[in-house]
This record gives C-alpha cells, sequence and structure tokens, in this order.
C-alpha cells in the first residue's frame, strides 16, 4: 500500500457521532441541483484528487471519475487499454468560468512528469472556446517550466464512467455519512453533496467555505459537526492521491 494510500485510510476509522441514529437517512440531503451547466474533461494524474478538489470548487455542480481518451471499448481500471485517468466535471458557467477550473487545474499536478499513460496529463475540449482557452494556457504554462509539458489539448472523446468504488473515494471512507445520504451507485457520481462532502472531508474547500454552505447542504447538527472536525483537521494539507 502507498504511504498516501495508508494515510487515507486512516480517515476510514473516524468514528460516528456515539449518539448517532442508527438506519437514518437525511431526508433534506441537496443532491440535485438542476440549473444548467457545461462540462470540463481534465486528466491530472490519480483521478480521486481532483475529484475531491473540484467537487468543493464553489461553481461545481457535478462530478465523476472515469477513463478518457482511448479507443478501448469499455474499460477498467484494470483493463485499462490506452485510456488515462480524468474526471468529468459539470460546472454553473454562470458562477465560475472554464478559466478558473484550468487555473485549478494547472497549479494541482505536475504537468512536465513523464508518466504512463494511465496518468498522463490532458486537457479534453468541449467546444472551441474551451480549445482557445486551452491551447493559450498550454503556451503560457510551457514559459514557467524548464523542462517541456506534456499536457496534450485533445477534443473530448466519450468518457468511461469509473467503477463504483473509486467514485468519491474520499467520502466512501467514511461509511456512516454514505449511509446517511443513502448515497450509492449513481449518485454517488450525480448528487451535489456527494460532491461537496468529498473535499470537505480531506480539508479542501476551507473551515470558512464550509461553513457558508452548510445551511443548504442539508446535513443534521451531528453530522454537520463530524465533518466540520474533519475540514478542520485536514485544511491546509494538500492534495494526496
Amino acid at each position: 500500500m502507498l504511504q498516501s494510500q495508508a494515510f487515507f485510510s486512516r480517515l476510514s476509522q473516524c468514528h460516528k457521532p456515539l449518539d448517532a441514529v442508527e438506519h437514518t437517512t437525511l431526508k433534506k440531503a441537496l443532491h440535485h441541483v438542476d440549473i444548467p451547466t457545461k462540462k470540463a474533461t481534465f486528466a491530472m494524474a490519480c483521478f480521486w484528487a481532483p475529484d475531491a478538489l473540484f467537487g468543493t470548487t464553489i461553481g461545481v455542480i457535478r462530478t465523476k471519475v472515469g477513463y478518457c481518451g482511448g479507443t478501448k471499448h469499455n474499460p477498467t481500471y484494470r483493463d485499462l487499454g490506452d485510456h488515462t485517468e480524468a474526471i468529468e466535471i459539470d460546472y454553473d458557467p454562470k458562477v465560475v468560468d472554464y478559466q478558473t477550473l484550468l487555473d485549478l487545474f494547472w497549479a494541482n499536478h505536475d504537468p512536465t512528469a513523464k508518466v504512463k499513460l494511465q496518468y498522463t496529463s490532458f486537457i479534453f475540449y468541449h467546444d472551441e472556446e474551451q480549445k482557445e482557452i486551452a491551447e493559450r494556457t498550454l503556451k503560457e504554462q510551457q514559459k514557467l517550466y524548464d523542462k517541456p509539458l506534456v499536457t496534450e489539448v485533445r477534443p473530448s472523446v466519450k468518457f468511461y464512467d469509473a467503477e463504483d468504488y473509486h467514485q468519491k473515494y474520499r467520502l466512501q471512507q467514511h461509511p456512516w455519512l454514505c449511509e446517511l445520504l443513502d448515497c450509492k451507485g449513481d449518485l454517488l457520481k450525480d448528487s451535489y453533496i456527494a460532491a461537496r462532502l468529498n473535499g470537505y472531508v480531506i480539508g479542501c474547500g476551507g473551515v470558512s467555505q464550509f461553513e457558508s454552505e452548510l445551511p443548504i447542504l442539508g446535513l443534521d447538527e451531528k453530522s454537520g459537526d463530524y465533518v466540520r472536525k474533519l475540514v478542520t483537521k485536514f485544511e491546509g494539507q494538500g492534495l494526496v492521491c
């Protein structure tokens, strides 16, 4: 087991509140936000880290991880073929723009790292505007590095969802929360609150942002306090896969 995986496996041992009620769900949990969105698709090494990062980005509505860029039909984690690990983001363009998402993309992985295809850096654009912005930022970023960037800008192709155990991986290390949210299967990919909590439980977004969002998320007092303790403990630790 990698050191980072061992570290995060310890998070799964966090205990639920002693007075928590068994076999209940949060009826007001904010799973679905029905607003027009646009898509962004990035590959930036391991997909667990960007799932947490973008899941707590203001303006992002949904995230899911999967496999993209290749030709193999129905890739799996154990049989990836010529695909790479990627994240697909549904965002509200009235709240966050594509440039801001790209800024996070560039700032949160090493675009010069020569690694196997599974973890290579890609920007998959969904329209000509995204292509133009991506190619411009690629040229700007290259000026900041002595080594050549490996990042490629490509048109978006079919995105294959990763297995359920990869979706909202950090959140799933807190099974009590998932049970409260009744969050499994497709809801792990479609739920707004799942995307937010998947980042908050490892400190992404920070305490101040969590407190500002807490009233709309639909958590009760005990689950809210549980997440608050985690985001307080891990804020500022950075992303780890």
